[in-house]
């Protein structure tokens, strides 16, 4: 496939072959969430955001795998040195617990792993003081032990703060501070002791004009439930607060300064541990490595997956346990070739100057729409390649979401009423031109 030149085709969705995909995958899989009925050939052309399906329709994917293909499909800048080593197996190793290397040593290693993916990362978060990673499998992982070290480092301390619209992940304990739907929540068991504040919804708020509830009369809902004389918790009792810098699953809502600033107060004013979840918005996608760097924020712990490949609780050595074999899994951080790909990543972001692509694609994206003015759009925002576009309806966006997917272009659904847009970091003009163009058509349409 040419990159430089390809072009979206749909004849028939979904076509046989797709079909007869979806139905197999149906006889063993568990009940889940599937967003269209497209079934990608992994041995078909793709590159960027260009894919094929099995019936070979050509698609432009807006989604990157809801951020965790940050390059889109088979990017050389990741690919060309992946296919410089050969595959081993096992692939899969105890990686917290044993160590694997290569010739060259640890600085310049042959196949970069997960030595090299921690000090990326303790690199990319230098910003904050922070030296040390916990690497696992998955963002809900990250979380956990995020969780753990946070509680393991003040062990007097047995609440935590969570936020309305909040997604932290599936196992019970991340969905013990998840408040982004009761689908997900349903009838689960919760962690004692999670307190639940308003998220900002106008990114433009400040004190006085704050319409969501976070601030009222002057005080915000933090400084009202952890006043030592008038609040209803001990804030000498509370273990952490957790947030995404911005919300994903609870609809791409982008915080305005003056509430963060008051996060930031908050813990601060409390010795509170800032648990950052930049599962979906870190890794370059909002334009900086971090959304938190957008923000007056000084996390103490960072969470990162998706885009990374690899699960990974990244903070200071001070808030980590000391004894040995607190923290632990088999697995975890134990996949050679997710840590390779991690790496890389982190290279290619840095190399190829994605951040500031990120930045200068997303505005052309908001620019774009913005003048298109389309009927029935309510709101345009985002921050670098971090997107949303929130509808005057659930209707109309679900119709936009197929329309789109009629003429070849894939997108995502979040909140109530918005779709994300989430192209590769590495997105051209003319991939933009091109997808905002089809996104249009699809508005108009439904």
């Amino acid at each position: 496939m040419d990159r430089d030149s390809a072009e979206p085709s749909v004849r028939r969705l979904p076509g046989e072959r797709t079909r007869e995909w979806i139905e197999y995958h149906h006889r063993y899989s568990a009940p889940s969430e599937h967003a269209h009925e497209f079934a990608w050939d992994v041995t078909g052309d793709a590159e960027g955001p260009f894919c094929t399906d099995l019936d070979g329709n050509v698609f432009l994917d807006f989604t990157c795998h809801i951020g965790a293909a940050p390059l889109g499909y088979n990017n050389p800048k990741v690919l060309d040195r992946m296919a410089e080593f050969d595959l081993v197996d096992p692939l899969k190793i105890a990686g917290q617990d044993f160590y694997a290397g290569s010739p060259g040593g640890p600085v310049e290693p042959e196949v970069p792993g997960a030595a090299q993916l921690m000090e990326r990362l303790v690199e990319i978060s230098s910003q904050y003081d922070m030296d040390t990673v916990f690497l696992s499998n998955s963002g809900a992982e990250a979380i956990e032990n995020a969780l753990k070290i946070s509680y393991a480092n003040t062990p007097e301390r047995k609440y935590g703060i969570t936020f309305l619209g909040a997604f932290h992940g599936r196992t019970v304990g991340t969905l013990s501070l998840t408040r982004a739907g009761d689908v997900y929540t349903r009838a689960y068991p919760e962690i004692a002791g999670t307190r639940t504040v308003p998220f900002c919804e106008d990114r433009t708020c400040g004190e006085s004009t704050c319409s969501c509830g976070f601030f009222a009369g002057g005080r915000s809902q933090l400084e009202r439930m952890l006043d030592p004389e008038r609040g209803y918790l001990d804030p000498a009792e509370v273990a952490f607060l957790i947030l995404e810098p911005i919300q994903g699953v609870g609809g791409y809502r982008f915080p305005s300064d003056a509430f963060m600033e008051e996060v930031q107060r908050t813990c601060e004013t409390h010795d509170v541990h800032l648990i950052v979840d930049e599962i979906q918005s870190g890794l370059g996608r909002t334009g900086k490595m971090w959304a938190s760097d957008h923000y007056a924020i000084e996390p103490d712990v960072i969470c990162s997956a998706k885009a990374l490949r690899s699960g990974a609780t990244i903070s200071r050595s001070e808030i980590f346990p000391e004894e040995k074999n607190r923290l632990g899994s088999t697995w975890g951080g134990g996949d050679v070739i997710a840590a390779l790909q991690g790496a890389l990543t982190i290279d290619a972001i840095r190399d190829h100057d994605l951040l500031d692509n990120a930045v200068e694609r997303g505005r052309q994206v908001k620019e774009l729409l913005r003048d298109a003015d389309p009927e029935g759009v309510t709101d345009i925002r985002g921050k670098g390649l971090m997107l949303a576009v929130e509808f005057d309806s659930k209707e109309r966006r679900d119709a936009v979401v197929k329309a789109g997917l009629r003429r070849g272009l894939l997108t995502l659904g979040c909140g109530h009423s918005t779709i994300r847009l989430l192209p590769p970091l590495d997105v051209t003009e003319r991939e933009i031109e091109l997808g905002i163009s089809m996104f249009r058509e699809a508005i108009a349409s439904a």
